[in-house]
């Protein structure tokens, strides 16, 4: 018997906060840099940084949240049966927070105790554990912080299934997952469908991120004898498994440091990965043959390794990531045809095998062993079979509606109704206009009356939308002079921008400040200085644009830290110091301020920020620890009278260790 339904998932909670208002815009080149050794061949190659420089608008950047949790009960969509339950997390990007197996009593995932968001994410605000969805676009998925849509409809037996599904804003595409578990299963199984509505190409990516508990005696298994992972010396590189640099990285506490390794599983061979304990049990996902990739991720022992285990979650949690995805790696993207479908299934569930013969130091041996273990209790045929069978349910209309996401598919609809372009999002992915809101608002109005609202420059600007079918709507209407106002030409530099038109950008912005002074269009301008390297005009933008207001911490947080950046340090004292003092104790424009007070002679700022608990620190960043080195050079030479050179940075390095709390280093 499988029953669904929705109950609450109380656990102590970080705020998300407010998103930043202001737009981050794609990187000046559509391809990621990626040095690749030789030891990769060609064929593996063709896709490596295709299509992969950083994106975020139409999206707003999640970096408000703080440290402090409080009791919070997230609505919980929980499917059940004999063997299994599985609990869903709709506003939190239908995340897999657990999957717990009964007659074991055994939590198969690791299932973090908080909610934190930390700054890992596409748009920064990123949780760890469970089982997360990531499409789009290279990275963590710009929704893992959101809400999505979840409905039930019914399976092949007549029993509930789970859906949850949004609109991808980037890409702008729908995506969907049917969680399956029918009577009786020892598995849960999730068909994957991705839609291409459009005309053209696009570049897609998924990987599904599975975090399981770290312990010593568990190991990572895959059917592959070699991998590729980055090397800092070398590039994209080829390696054999498990060797890494003369350690088992099969066993993730054996190794020092973070690494990533992606599995070459070779064509033809049966997909699958998992994470078994000294006793041979544990987690294991496997797939159909469309989800190639593999991937093993750790935080490594090193200091600032078991700090980020800490700062995700708790003292004495730690977890290692295995994940399946489309390409070989994570570098890559996919072309997707135009109007295409991509479906798949996955299956996760609970392993046992021999643990002498898992454990065993032969590595082939011990993923063999497992595999049969595999093929046994979920033999390869079944799952293509139920991939077929599921077909059937993936286009099944819901039966009722559990949560609620976005707007933005709604606001879609309407747009390529109003156009009488055919609508190819699926129907059975009901996008309903009770979503639409505030945030869609200001568009639905340009859609319907041909009128963007103008708004005071001092507001709130409100969400962005840079699809081209959308400029081609504001065009027309500043063109039939009913929104010629700073707000329509600010958002039209926006989408110009998004679309590598410079010069059509700088003109709208230059546009905007014409038509009304504003501090949006002068920070944007100020990126394009940037870009272009030209610092002094930057500045002078930026400064402009913090006078003219709205005076909000990100206008500082962006002026204080270029003028560290191009080491204007007694500018960047002035500055911070003129400013009021909530904006000054911002965490970003406190760091700015000690490393600029520092090269100023003065240790205060930076022993007080050393001294605060800080939340926004980036994965792998690196800037705290380098400002405790600095201090402590500068404090050493002053009282040994001695430079301050390459002998004594490297001294400091050599012999102090830099306090736990503020050590993130990878």
């Amino acid at each position: 018997m499988t029953e669904l339904r929705i109950e609450p998932y109380e656990i102590p909670a970080a705020d998300i906060g407010p998103e930043n208002p202001l737009p981050m815009f794609r990187s000046a080149e559509e391809n990621g840099r990626h040095n690749i050794d030789p030891s990769v061949p060609e064929d593996e190659r063709r896709y490596i940084g295709w299509q992969t420089g950083s994106r975020l608008l139409p999206y707003r950047m999640q970096d408000g949240y703080t440290r402090d949790k409080r009791p919070k009960a997230f609505k919980a969509a929980v499917l059940e049966n004999e063997h299994l339950r599985a609990m869903v997390l709709p506003e939190l990007g239908g995340r897999l927070v657990s999957l717990y197996h009964k007659s074991s009593d055994r939590e198969l995932l690791d299932r973090n105790p908080v909610f934190q968001p930390c700054n890992l994410a596409q748009r920064n605000a990123w949780f760890s554990g469970g089982i997360e969805w990531n499409t789009s676009h290279f990275g963590h998925y710009y929704l893992t912080c959101s809400p999505v849509f979840a409905v039930e409809v019914k399976g092949i037996q007549g029993e509930p299934v789970l859906r949850i599904y949004e609109w991808d804003r980037v890409q702008a595409f729908p995506w969907q997952i049917d969680f399956h578990l029918p009577p009786g299963s020892e598995f849960l199984f999730a068909r994957m469908r991705l839609v291409n509505p459009h005309d053209y190409e696009i570049p897609m990516y998924w990987w599904t991120n599975m975090a399981v508990s770290e312990r010593a005696d568990v190991r990572m298994l895959c059917p592959a004898e070699s991998a590729i992972r980055p090397v800092r010396s070398r590039g994209i590189s080829a390696m054999p498994m498990p060797d890494l640099d003369g350690a088992d990285c099969s066993y993730t506490m054996r190794v020092p440091h973070s690494y990533e390794v992606f599995m070459r599983i070779p064509k033809g061979n049966r997909r699958w990965v998992a994470a078994l304990d000294g006793e041979g049990r544990g987690f294991v996902q496997t797939s159909t043959d469309r989800l190639i990739g593999r991937k093993m991720f750790c935080w490594g022992n090193s200091t600032g390794g078991r700090r980020w285990q800490e700062f995700l979650a708790v003292p004495g949690q730690a977890y290692l990531e295995i994940q399946a995805g489309l390409a070989r790696t994570q570098f890559e993207h996919l072309p997707m045809p135009a109007y295409e479908q991509w479906t798949w299934t996955e299956a996760f569930g609970l392993l046992e095998a021999d643990p002498s013969e898992v454990h065993h130091e032969d590595w082939n041996r011990a993923w063999r062993t497992a595999e049969s273990a595999l093929n046994e209790k979920l033999p390869r045929e079944n799952l293509d079979k139920l991939h077929d069978q599921f077909a059937e349910v993936t286009a099944r209309q819901p039966d009722r509606i559990l949560a609620e996401g976005s707007g933005w598919g709604a606001l879609e609809l309407q747009r390529l109704k109003s156009s009488s372009n055919p609508v190819r999002i699926p129907a059975e992915l009901p996008f309903t206009e009770s979503t639409l809101g505030s945030d869609q608002r200001p568009w639905l109005d340009l859609l319907e009356s041909g009128t963007l609202t103008e708004t005071d420059p001092q507001d709130e600007i409100g969400q962005f939308i840079v699809q081209s079918e959308w400029q081609a709507i504001l065009e027309e209407s500043i063109s039939r002079s009913k929104c010629d106002h700073w707000l329509a030409w600010y958002h039209l530099g926006n989408m110009k921008m998004e679309a590598h038109d410079t010069l059509g950008a700088r003109q709208a912005w230059e546009t905007s400040l014409q038509r009304k002074r504003n501090g949006w269009s002068l920070r944007n301008l100020a990126v394009i200085a940037l870009r272009e390297e030209n610092i002094d005009e930057a500045c002078e933008l930026l400064r402009q644009a913090w006078e003219t207001g709205p005076k909000i911490a990100q206008f500082a947080v962006e002026y204080a830290q270029t003028l560290v950046k191009y080491e204007r340090y007694e500018e960047a004292v002035r500055f911070i110091e003129s400013i009021p003092e909530d904006i000054r104790q911002h965490e970003r424009v406190h760091i700015a301020w000690a490393r600029a007070s520092l090269r100023c002679g003065r240790y205060d700022i930076a022993e007080s920020l050393l001294k605060r608990r800080l939340v926004t620190v980036r994965e792998g960043e690196a800037s705290l620890t380098d400002l405790w080195f600095e201090m402590q050079e500068r404090k050493l030479a002053e009282t040994e009278n001695i430079p301050l050179d390459e002998a004594l940075k490297e001294r400091v390095r050599r012999e102090l260790i830099p306090p736990a709390d503020i050590d993130f280093r990878q």
